[in-house]
């Protein structure tokens, strides 16, 4: 059977994280997966990858717990399967609980009830974002993601906000510097979904009045229209693979940090200080700075 990754995650109340991820553990553990899962009281936040039938046991015997039932499991092509089955996408099996299932450093400010975050943006499928494209012309996308992960992929004309981590976008979205955005139709979007149900109710509840979510994520978005919508270059993903595409014939935004060539080769900066990675095509090597930590010009 072919190897298979499983991106998904839920925000509902779960009274006991504990028990809910000592089950996830031993689930994972009878069916061969590996991947990471974080839970909070908040809900569960997953990527695992393996062999396809029992990823669909997985969904299967997951769903049947009631609170988990309507997860949205986003499928997507793996690496490949080592010797004893193993998916080569993920090192480990890694569960854990957590104060956030996705790290904004505010587990205080974000409620949930059986249907999701209280107060996030308004979810748009990926042909709604398409209707409100085509009636507004003063739509704005606004990359949830970290900035480093713009570099090889993004909507057309996205507004990249200057983050390493997701924890830098509360002090972002409070710095006044997209204060002439909020009466603006604002779409947030990013990989799977998750980090936008946070990241549209903390500029919902800071005073953007008109605010949506990519419903599914890019992931949803790139199965739905290919290369052929609106956006661009390749998806950077938290696993083996690193970067994936939606098809044949995708543009290749991404320039390396060293000759600026096209490439969407992600490599770790080079400044033991940096969190970030760094576009770097075969020909230039295996690390470089990224423009945070490069020297200054002489």
């Amino acid at each position: 059977m072919p190897a298979k990754i499983l991106l998904y995650y839920v925000f509902t109340p779960i009274a006991d994280p504990e028990a809910v991820r000592l089950w996830q553990r031993d689930l994972c553990e009878l069916l061969g997966l590996r991947g990471r899962i974080l839970l909070s009281d908040h809900g569960m936040n997953g990527t695992v990858g393996g062999d396809m039938a029992a990823l669909k046991k997985y969904v299967r015997k997951t769903k049947q717990f009631a609170p988990f039932a309507d997860i949205d499991f986003k499928w997507s092509t793996g690496t490949g399967l080592d010797e004893d089955g193993f998916s080569l996408d993920f090192p480990r099996l890694s569960v854990k609980v957590r104060d956030e299932i996705v790290s904004f450093g505010a587990p205080g400010e974000i409620a949930v009830d059986e249907n999701g975050v209280i107060g996030g943006g308004t979810h748009l499928k990926p042909g709604e974002l398409h209707k409100l494209v085509e009636s507004r012309d003063d739509v704005v996308f606004f990359d949830g993601r970290n900035a480093f992960e713009a570099e090889i992929g993004r909507f057309k004309n996205a507004i990249v906000p200057n983050t390493e981590t997701t924890r830098d976008f509360i002090n972002e979205i409070e710095s006044g510097t997209y204060d002439h955005l909020k009466d603006k139709p604002i779409v947030t979007y990013c990989t799977g979904g998750i980090r936008c149900e946070v990241l549209s109710s903390l500029m919902t509840s800071r005073g953007f009045t008109d605010v949506y979510q990519l419903d599914g994520g890019i992931v949803r978005y790139g199965e739905t229209f290919g290369n052929t919508g609106l956006w661009q270059g390749s998806l950077y993903v938290f696993d083996g693979r690193e970067t994936m595409t939606f098809g044949e014939n995708a543009d290749t935004i991404g320039q390396c940090a060293s000759c600026a060539s096209p490439s969407d080769r992600m490599v770790n900066c080079v400044d033991d200080a940096c969190r970030s990675r760094v576009v770097l095509c075969e020909d230039c090597g295996q690390a470089a700075a990224c423009h945070r930590h490069a020297p200054a010009a002489v």
